[in-house]
């Protein structure tokens, strides 16, 4: 049968209104995405944030725990008039605050619509529980926080601080953190930030036609719990952390300890530090600490780039050894240093010619000028400049000249001059020996940081490998990366180190009187051995250096000292090294030390240091 044009026009709009029926039942009754954008108008979204993770030392004490805090939260669309004094007396806050925070959103009222807004931050749960208790408010809603709590001063620099993100913080970090977040900034909490964070959570609630919360969405049964972070269990030890802080106030520089059997990092301080008293509210002190012309959140152990010094001598000795330029009964002359041309690299007076054990004990320059100069111009390399680039390659073998590779922030890779950088400097051909003879002795081109030369004390203790110095131990939940179980050999053969180790023993164990630089760090029965050092400092008074470990035999502990005008590597960095050993070791300072324990805790030298200071 033919259908005329009424007919058709019928059937057209009939299948038209079934097409709509049928995408409106889909819309209305399938689909849950017109459902939820409709809750959504009449819910109130609230995350509930995690217990950030706790941090403890390598005995379980915990260095950062949590306490509870609030926020005051402000719904300005629904706000109705309030008593202001009232607001302001239970949270101590001016009245002047309260009105421009208010100013602020009105100002912003299209773009904040109904969404709540922080009004105050971290109150006390004392001031919540009286504000709970008062009528009048509405509008008003209190925030559970979790913040920041230290019951043990381990240092904020090693530590670090938790503050709210910024924009610039999400855009690095996009779908991770949304404004009204914190995240660790520096340090461990930086460092550690994923494990420490958790999972945020979240709550609905219903809100009637005015917005006002009537009670939780279905029963709470769509609501998020939180998962809480991961417990982080440190290398540092608490006690000696803390006592290597107060050994070094009043003090410019870095102290390190590892543990050389398995690469921990037992103490790690950068003096001057920020206090942990300051990092729970860092936002107030935020102006404070980064206006001190000493800066206390550079972390000079693993950010400042140093000359090692006489340190380095044993580098140059153990090279001098697997190259066969020395060997252990190879002496040589010095008369107040090592003179070339018109030229002399000065030293000290002592006894003359030096073997190589001697040459450590009494830290004679010269001999290191020669053994350069032999590396140098070895006659098995066609050049200097291969001569220089083996020389490199051992350096770096023992992880100086680039970053260790630890799992703490902002590690600082240094420096180790290469041929290439001194045919640029002076042209290729154009430059010998003792162009460069400041290296013998750690000066010139060398950098290194305090965790380098913690780590090279850390080698020579264990005789020839290292373990990667790390923070953090595997603990439950929380697997750190092979690399830090991995031993890292250097190009020095294992037998050549027993020489440098009894040039080191020497050095602290010799009577008083023989010579040795490194009396003072003397503690019976705890077989110390070391190196002193003193760097040039074009800012002044030398820098202090000393390294050591203990026991000589099956070390359990490697020290770097640093102390910036501190002079003299004995008059500073040695007795403070020494103290922190013996403190780990024997748990307390022998009576005999006292004096020089009190000296070192109460020395104040900072003012040797030149800073520039804001008028």
């Amino acid at each position: 049968m033919k259908l005329d044009r009424k007919n058709k026009l019928l059937i057209g709009l009939c299948v038209a209104a079934g097409l709509l029926i049928l995408q409106l039942f889909s819309i209305q009754v399938l689909s849950s995405d017109f459902k939820n954008e409709a809750s959504s108008q009449s819910t109130l979204r609230v995350p509930v944030y995690p217990r950030r993770g706790v941090i403890k030392d390598r005995n379980g004490k915990v260095l950062v725990g949590n306490k509870q805090c609030y926020d005051v939260m402000v719904t300005p669309k629904i706000v109705r008039e309030f008593d202001t004094l009232e607001f302001c007396r239970i949270f101590d806050v001016d009245k002047e605050y309260v009105q421009n925070k208010f100013a602020e959103f009105k100002a912003n009222a299209k773009r904040i619509g109904y969404q709540e807004v922080v009004l105050l931050k971290q109150v006390s749960k004392e001031k919540y529980t009286e504000f709970a208790e008062i009528k009048g408010f509405d509008g008003f809603r209190c925030q559970l926080r979790n913040i920041r709590d230290y019951p043990f001063n381990a240092g904020g620099n090693l530590l670090g601080y938790v503050s709210e993100v910024d924009a610039d913080f999400i855009k690095r970090h996009p779908g991770e953190y949304r404004p009204g977040d914190y995240a660790g900034r520096t340090g461990l909490e930086a460092a550690r930030e994923q494990d420490l964070r958790g999972v945020k959570g979240e709550q609905k609630f219903i809100r009637n036609s005015r917005n006002q919360i009537e009670g939780p969405y279905k029963d709470g049964l769509e609501d998020i719990e939180a998962v809480p972070g991961k417990d982080i269990v440190t290398t540092i030890d608490a006690e000696l952390q803390s006592y290597g802080q107060r050994l070094m106030q009043h003090k410019v520089g870095s102290l390190v300890a590892i543990e050389p059997s398995t690469g921990e990092i037992l103490a790690l301080v950068s003096s001057p530090g920020i206090d942990v008293d300051m990092l729970a509210e860092i936002g107030k002190h935020y102006k404070e600490i980064s206006e001190n012309p000493y800066k206390p959140m550079f972390n000079r152990a693993v950010q400042a780039s140093y000359p090692p010094g006489s340190c380095f001598k044993v580098m140059n000795g153990l090279i001098g050894l697997n190259e066969g330029v020395i060997t252990p009964a190879t002496a040589y002359p010095c008369s107040r240093g090592y003179h070339f041309g018109n030229h002399t690299l000065g030293c000290h007076a002592h006894t003359s010619p030096l073997d190589l054990e001697t040459s450590i004990m009494m830290s004679c320059n010269a001999y290191y000028c020669y053994v350069l100069k032999n590396l140098l111009e070895n006659k098995k390399y066609e050049s200097i400049d291969e001569a220089m680039t083996v020389w490199n390659e051992y350096v770096h073998s023992f992880g100086f000249g680039e970053k260790l590779g630890s799992d703490f922030p902002a590690e600082l890779g240094g420096n180790i001059p290469t041929a290439n950088y001194y045919n640029k400097i002076y042209g290729k051909g154009h430059w010998k020996a003792n162009t460069v003879i400041s290296i013998s002795i750690g000066q010139g081109e060398i950098g290194c940081t305090p965790l380098h030369l913690a780590n090279f004390c850390a080698t020579v203790a264990n005789r020839g490998f290292f373990y990667t110095p790390h923070i953090v131990k595997d603990s439950e939940g929380v697997e750190i990366d092979e690399k830090y179980h991995e031993k890292r050999y250097t190009k020095v053969a294992p037998e050549h180190f027993e020489k440098v180790v009894g040039g080191m023993y020497r050095a602290v164990n010799s009577p008083f009187g023989s010579g040795a630089t490194a009396s003072i760090a003397q503690v019976p029965g705890l077989d110390i051995c070391g190196k002193t050092g003193t760097a040039q400092n074009p800012h002044g008074d030398d820098n202090s250096v000393f390294m050591c470990f203990a026991p000589k035999d099956n070390p359990k502990i490697a020290v770097a000292a640093y102390i910036e005008n501190g002079g003299f590597g004995a008059t500073w960095a040695a007795p403070i090294a020494s103290l922190l050993v013996e403190k780990y070791l024997n748990g307390e300072i022998r009576d005999e030390r006292k004096g020089l324990e009190y000296r070192m805790l109460t020395g104040d030298i900072m003012w040797k240091v030149r800073v520039k200071k804001k008028k």
